[in-house]
């Protein structure tokens, strides 16, 4: 009966604790177990039969039904302990509640308290502060008006100051009063409306401006424009006085400056007058050595008057240096017919020469516009050149120098002379003609160079002496102009370069018609070895490879002269300087001294190759030893080619076309005359081989 009514509570406890599957998944998270009971899919009949699985197993049903009772009833022992621990949760919770809300209400009451306490430190430190700003605003205002105060007392006893001094010419005391006072005056900009400070600000300005006048005057009384110098040294009162002109507006210092100079250039505005002897250019020395004597003087007896940042003595050379520039320009136009190229030389040198002593004694820093007043940059390519070096004398010469230091002085008086530089480009062409007929007299005297000598097949030394000539004239030019002269000079040094191409180097090559000997088919026939000659002679095979040699140099030595004036002259009309023209006729003249050797050569072997296709081949009955037209090529061909390959050493590139021409020259002509001597029989052909050691012998000159 027992059982029976477990069972029944068994199936009822199921069917009330029908759990949802998501209530049983968290359930076994939470508990995990591997019980079969606590399955929620949990089967009696399956467990039953798992227990026992055999008839069997039945014997052990007591012990298997004790354990579950005792199971049971640990079970039912848990649940009652918990349902009674569960019996007075509710009142501890509901006590735990209200101590929650009593706590709550006294933190609010503190929170409440704190910020009451926050608001009232707050305004008390907004008080206090308050009063620390007046305060603040209060010493700002107060050391402000103090600061004020004390310049005003300052500025109205240095203006009182100001103006006694001023009366009694204390320009020591002034010097240093003055720049006080206006460094106070700053200070009062922002109160010029008030009228006080205002008549103060004029009082300095009346102050200022009578200084200027009394400092003018007595320097006009020390230092008169008419008359001659106050004799003596300076006084003190003018030394201080220069020094209150440091103060004052820069047009009183201007003007003392302008003043003085002016002074003492007075003298030499009437010693070198236009209409003088010394104010000629013969006589240019002297104005120089006038300038120099009267800087000295000046140093002796007023370089401790005026400040050092004046610069006085430099002022006095650049003034002279203007002067002079206007003064000889006047003069040399007027005397325009005057002026020689000795004459304009000698003065351009020795007024160059000034204007580097006076780079070397003076910095520049006077000069307000030194691109206005020296155009010319002092990038002389001669200037640099080691001692001894001649532009020309070396075939691989490089003209390109390191520039020299700028000069601030160059061009400062030297300008003037740029006007009447035509004297000078016109003496040049003419002494470059002059020349050039020289050089054609000598070489008609002297002849061309002989053969066996050192001067055979070398560079003419008329070419040397012409680039040495033009070195001359570019180092000239250079420090007179770089700009529209040295065009001109480019345009005489670009006829004589055409001129001594072609009266010089062209007009000394031998003639192919010159004919001192020929060849006939008789002599090859009669197989008299030597008795033939080529159409030059040795001495104008040596000629033509001097003239070639001579040209390669003019060549090199032309392109190199074009790279130096562009140098040289203003980067503006660099582009009008091209020699490329020049270069081309030395080109052309290497071209027609190669032309004529190959012609020589190829023309001398003329005769025997006419005589190969005269001869009766188709009658040769048995091959014989060389004919004799190979010997003959063969001949010349030794004549020649060492004598061209001895001259042309230095040349070598030029002796290469040399046989490259003549080889493209004679094999076509040669191919040309075998085609003639038809008909030929087997024999007469192997008798025509022989014609091979001719042309081993051209492909072993290549």
């Amino acid at each position: 009966m027992m059982e029976d009514e477990e069972f029944e509570f068994a199936e009822d406890l199921e069917a009330i604790l029908h759990l949802t599957p998501e209530v049983q998944l968290a359930i076994e998270q939470v508990f995990p177990s591997q019980d079969p009971l606590d399955r929620a899919d949990f089967n009696a009949v399956e467990y039953i039969n798992t227990l026992f699985p055999t008839e069997q197993s039945l014997a052990n049903i007591d012990d298997v039904v004790n354990k579950i009772r005792l199971k049971i009833r640990r079970l039912d022992d848990n649940i009652r302990t918990v349902v009674r621990g569960q019996t007075n949760v509710g009142q501890d919770g509901r006590q735990a509640l209200e101590e929650a809300q009593i706590a709550i209400q006294q933190l609010f009451g503190k929170i409440k308290d704190i910020k009451d306490k926050a608001e009232k430190s707050e305004q008390m430190v907004k008080e206090i502060t308050r009063d620390i700003k007046q305060l603040d605003h209060a010493k700002r205002h107060l050391t402000t008006s103090i600061t004020t105060l004390n310049h005003l007392h300052m500025l109205a006893g240095g203006v009182d100051s100001l103006e006694a001094m001023t009366r009694k010419r204390q320009y020591g005391e002034v010097a240093n009063l003055l720049q006080g006072v206006v460094n106070v005056l700053e200070h009062f900009h922002k109160y010029m409306g008030i009228p006080q400070i205002r008549q103060l600000s004029e009082r300095v300005k009346a102050a200022q401006s009578e200084l200027g006048t009394q400092i003018l005057a007595d320097f006009e009384e020390a230092f008169p424009s008419q008359g001659s110098k106050r004799p003596g040294g300076p006084s003190n009162v003018l030394q201080d006085a220069c020094l209150v002109a440091n103060v004052l507006d820069p047009r009183i210092k201007q003007e003392v400056i302008k003043k003085f100079i002016r002074q003492h250039l007075s003298e030499y505005l009437v010693l070198f007058q236009e209409n003088q002897d010394v104010a000629w250019l013969d006589k240019i020395d002297r104005r120089y050595a006038w300038i120099k004597r009267q800087l000295l003087d000046y140093e002796e007896k007023y370089g401790r008057m005026f400040p050092e940042e004046w610069c006085m003595t430099e002022r006095i050379a650049v003034e002279f240096c203007h002067i002079t520039r206007v003064e000889l320009a006047k003069v040399m136009r007027t005397r325009a017919k005057e002026i020689e190229v000795k004459l304009l030389l000698f003065a351009i040198q020795r007024t160059t020469n000034f204007e580097g002593l006076l780079s070397k004694r003076f910095t520049g820093c006077t000069l307000t516009d030194k691109k206005a007043e020296s155009p010319l940059d002092s990038t002389n390519p001669f200037l640099e050149d080691e001692p001894g070096e001649d532009l020309g004398t070396e075939k691989d010469e490089d003209l390109t120098k390191p520039k020299a230091p700028d000069n601030p002085f160059h061009g400062i008086i030297s300008k003037c002379f740029e006007p009447h530089l035509y004297v000078y480009i016109e003496s040049q062409d003419k002494n470059l003609g002059e020349l050039i007929d020289r050089f054609v007299a000598d070489f008609r005297t002297q002849g061309p160079p002989k053969s066996g000598t050192e001067e055979g097949g070398a560079v003419l030394p008329s070419c040397a002496d012409l680039f040495v000539y033009y070195k001359k004239c570019m180092v000239q030019c250079s420090q007179l102009s770089t700009g529209e002269p040295m065009i001109a000079l480019t345009t005489i040094f670009q006829k004589f370069l055409r001129e001594y191409a072609w009266k010089i180097l062209s007009g000394n090559l031998p003639k192919s018609s010159s004919n001192t000997g020929g060849l006939t088919i008789s002599s090859l026939l009669k197989e008299k070895e030597g008795s033939e000659a080529a159409k030059f002679t040795v001495d104008e095979l040596c000629l033509i490879c001097s003239i070639l040699s001579t040209a390669e140099y003019c060549l090199a030595t032309t392109q190199q002269l074009e790279e130096k004036l562009k140098e040289k002259v203003d980067k503006v009309l660099v582009e009008r300087i091209n020699l490329t023209g020049e270069m081309d006729t030395f080109s052309t003249v290497i071209s027609n001294s190669i032309q004529l050797l190959v012609q020589d050569l190829d023309a001398a072997c003329d005769p025997a190759l006419t005589a190969m296709s005269k001869m009766p081949w188709q009658s040769v009955e048995h091959v014989g030893d060389q004919s004799p037209y190979v010997t003959s090529i063969i001949m010349h061909i030794k004549q020649n080619v060492p004598i061209l390959r001895d001259n042309l050493a230095s040349t070598r590139k030029y002796f290469t076309q040399f046989c490259i021409k003549f080889t493209n020259s004679f094999i076509p002509k040669f191919i040309n005359y075998i085609f003639r001597c038809k008909p030929i029989s087997m024999v007469g052909a192997e008798q025509v081989g022989g014609v091979r050691s001719a042309l081993t012998f051209s492909r072993e000159i290549n």
